[in-house]
């Protein structure tokens, strides 16, 4: 075989296999007439294997995968064994220099896959991204954020009903995985229907970078690579997952000033206390319960509220020795410990006063 039949072009690029490669995806032009493009690493294996995307900031305010990815960018200490992986910290890269989840047409990208080549600014991206990058994969994993003014514990979301989304969501290895196909439009959702099984992990806050999270994100993304046989090792997994099936925010009931009982990543039974609406001089007006027994993936990070207002994101859990089972796996898994732990600090949390 000639050696150029090893080759893969990228952008620009020919990469050999066990090449490393610094390129970019040219997407659009500015308002200057510039190339705006994308810095993408495209790393191959010695042998054979899939191809893999790792993308962040397809919101360009949530940036705790963008430093999970540079992360395994800085790392000296692995090596892909097989397959393609390709890796992009930063998607929304006009989003990014605004410090905004949106494009400059305030449109969401994550909401305009697969895009169109006559439409709106933010739907020709898409369309570039996903026919340059996505269907030239054939698995990828989107690396996300809670909303602002919210944050959510690591846990990963997938079409659980298709059999290697739900393959890579447990090889991740958050400890939570929810079951969801995602919005329509969104990155995930079309590139699993275009035959590239993709998964999102939601850890932390926007317009930073938590050592906590970002290690968490890194491990996953680790322990995919693991599972599709381009790295070698054995995946670092907690012994238990819980599966989300069902979730509900709790919202506020009244306006005022919140005192969080919960943090991210706790358990908590039916009926127990997650938060206490008090007026500003401290005067309580109503106490929020939990609706059923589960975990707590998000919650608002902003303490005061109006009625009608998102407080937690809940997770349902269908018994008490589930609840009690993922409290045990956080307290042993040092990874969720340590994101349990740090996130608690983002949150002012008290205890719930008896009645």
């Amino acid at each position: 075989m000639d050696a150029s039949e090893d080759l893969q072009h990228w952008f620009g690029h020919d990469v050999s296999p066990g090449e490393c490669v610094n390129t970019e995806m040219v997407v659009t032009e500015s308002y200057s007439s510039r190339d705006v493009v994308i810095p993408i690493r495209v790393c191959r294996g010695e042998k054979p294997g899939p191809t893999v995307f790792v993308s962040a900031a397809i919101h360009g305010d949530e940036l705790n995968g963008t430093g999970a990815i540079r992360n395994m960018l800085r790392d000296p200490d692995w090596k892909l064994a097989a397959g393609t992986l390709l890796m992009i910290p930063v998607v929304n890269v006009l989003g990014f220099e605004r410090h905004s989840r949106y494009l400059p047409d305030r449109r969401d990208l994550n909401r305009c896959f697969p895009g169109s080549t006559d439409g709106s600014m933010a739907s020709r991206l898409a369309k570039v991204i996903f026919q340059s990058l996505v269907k030239r994969c054939d698995y990828g994993v989107d690396l996300h954020t809670a909303a602002v003014r919210r944050t959510n514990f690591p846990n990963v979301r997938a079409d659980l009903s298709h059999p290697e989304c739900l393959r890579l969501a447990e090889a991740f290895g958050a400890g939570i995985i929810l079951n969801s196909k995602g919005p329509k439009g969104s990155l995930r959702r079309e590139a699993t229907k275009a035959g590239c099984p993709t998964i999102i992990i939601e850890g932390g806050e926007v317009w930073k970078v938590e050592s906590s999270v970002a290690d968490c994100m890194t491990r996953g993304v680790h322990n995919v690579l693991k599972e599709l046989g381009m790295k070698p090792g054995e995946l670092d997994v907690p012994d238990t997952q819980a599966t989300i099936r069902e979730t509900k925010w709790v919202r506020a009931e009244r306006g005022g000033f919140i005192a969080m009982h919960v943090s991210p990543g706790d358990s908590v039974v039916k009926g127990q206390a997650l938060a206490t609406n008090s007026n500003l001089l401290a005067e309580d007006q109503n106490r929020l319960e939990a609706p059923f027994s589960g975990i707590v993936i998000g919650m608002t990070t902003l303490p005061a509220v109006q009625p009608g207002e998102p407080v937690v994101h809940l997770g349902r859990l269908a018994s008490a020795k589930l609840v009690r089972r993922h409290e045990k796996q956080v307290a042993c898994d040092q990874i969720q410990r340590t994101a349990h732990e740090h996130l608690a600090t983002n949150i002012q949390v008290t205890e719930a006063s008896e009645e």
